[in-house]
């Protein structure tokens, strides 16, 4: 499961790191809460090998769907089932992308079910690079979006403390072979993240709120603090 992201990272600074080009609409950062139907920051590449770095709507929307609220909102697709869910079938053989984040949040819940959030990054720091899967869906207005989906797998051992699932993190070596320039075999990266991948900490419970917005929202919180 992934449910909401922080993006830091400048656009040049994106377009630099994965080797793309640029599009001139991409999503305001730093954003350090962003959420479903927000715009997500992707690399593709066509079939030339020629990658573009542009905005889509984080939320998968199959070509079927007659509104874009038609159905359950796509923002995550299973790994296990990615190459035979009608959703994500085509898009998992000829349209996968990368998604860019800093971090992501994750929940538990306390001993009252409150939802306690914790932020997660690498441990190194560096950027995150989600395997995605993305569509074109053209709605009764005629006009297109972008739409796109974070492949989620089984999560390693340390996460499952936190999760059951987690995004599929791709290292810089596979983005080329998930972004189909290097033939088949891309499913074989979809794999939980190695156990030392990750850091984690709690963070304020401010995160909830799909309005909450501002650094504070990524610092530890105090320790001894029972609620944020």
């Amino acid at each position: 499961m992934c449910g909401r992201l922080v993006l830091t990272l400048p656009a040049d600074a994106m377009a630099q790191l994965f080797a793309a080009a640029p599009a001139n609409d991409m999503p305001r950062v730093p954003n350090f809460n962003v959420c479903p139907t927000d715009p997500v920051s992707i690399v593709t590449s066509d079939e030339a090998g020629a990658r573009k770095l542009r905005a889509m709507r984080w939320g998968f929307i199959p070509r079927w769907y007659k509104e874009a609220t038609g159905g359950p909102l796509l923002i995550n697709a299973r790994a296990e089932t990615l190459a035979e869910k009608p959703a994500f079938r085509t898009a998992a053989r000829t349209r996968r992308g990368l998604i860019i984040a800093t971090g992501f949040y994750e929940w538990t819940k306390d001993g009252e079910g409150g939802r306690d959030p914790w932020y997660i990054s690498r441990a190194d720091g560096a950027p995150l690079a989600f395997a995605a899967v993305w569509q074109d869906w053209r709605g009764q207005d005629g006009i297109t979006q972008k739409t796109c989906a974070i492949v989620t797998t089984a999560a390693s051992t340390p996460m499952q403390a936190i999760h059951h699932r987690m995004p599929v993190i791709l290292d810089q070596a596979d983005w080329s072979l998930w972004l189909g320039e290097q033939g088949k075999g891309a499913a074989t990266l979809m794999a939980p993240a190695p156990d030392d991948l990750l850091g984690w900490h709690r963070v304020s419970r401010a995160v909830n709120s799909n309005r909450a917005c501002g650094a504070a929202l990524i610092e530890p919180l105090p320790k001894g603090s029972e609620v944020g």
